[in-house]
């Protein structure tokens, strides 16, 4: 593993759990790769606009007779799935904002999912062009979800990194936040317990 795209978007910054819970699994993965590039992305502070038609046009058009306007446009979405092209690994920061991913990161999603690009559409349906890449979902709630209907962020999460080709997902959820002290013990203690195993 040479190359770790961590993708953030909570709301706290680097007092977001999710956050506190991606730095320390990059942590234990430089101690264990040693030399790792580490590309970070914290969609917060970005503040992405949602997509737009004018954005997608701007991705059909070709490079070399774009505006300068397009080429602007363009240039989000180029950089995103440049940077998930070139990483081997995928850490996501996921936090549940009302029963959902934060939108920042949907719109990071709207930016890497291109067609053509990293994922096309076959006769028996979508193939995903991106491959051999981990992706770790580290996942921070202030309730427990998991395993119920109302864990809405799992499921789509398989969903919609499969569909671009990222199927080899580890999940680590760090639940209960918000449900006393004891919870939140018990909660980090089995996180960490997780980290060191998918570390091991």
């Amino acid at each position: 593993m040479k190359n770790i795209l961590v993708v953030n978007s909570s709301l706290s910054g680097d007092n977001g759990n999710s956050n506190k819970l991606t730095t320390k699994l990059v942590t234990r993965l430089k101690d264990e790769y040693k030399a790792v590039n580490v590309v970070e992305r914290d969609l917060n502070t970005m503040v992405l606009p949602h997509l737009s038609m004018e954005e997608m046009v701007a991705w059909g058009t070709e490079k070399s007779t774009r505006t300068s306007a397009q080429a602007a446009l363009a240039t989000l979405s180029d950089t995103f799935i440049a940077e998930l092209q070139q990483a081997d690994a995928l850490i996501i920061g996921m936090p549940m904002y009302n029963f959902g991913v934060p939108s920042t990161f949907k719109a990071w999603i709207d930016r890497v999912a291109r067609a053509g690009i990293t994922f096309k559409y076959t006769e028996t349906g979508p193939q995903g062009l991106l491959s051999n890449k981990k992706v770790y979902v580290l996942a921070a709630r202030g309730g427990k979800y998991v395993g119920t209907p109302k864990d809405s962020q799992s499921q789509y999460l398989k969903d919609v990194l499969s569909f671009i080709g990222l199927v080899d997902i580890e999940f680590v959820y760090v639940e209960g936040l918000a449900m006393g002290n004891e919870s939140v013990e018990s909660a980090w203690s089995f996180a960490e317990q997780e980290l060191d195993r998918l570390t091991a």
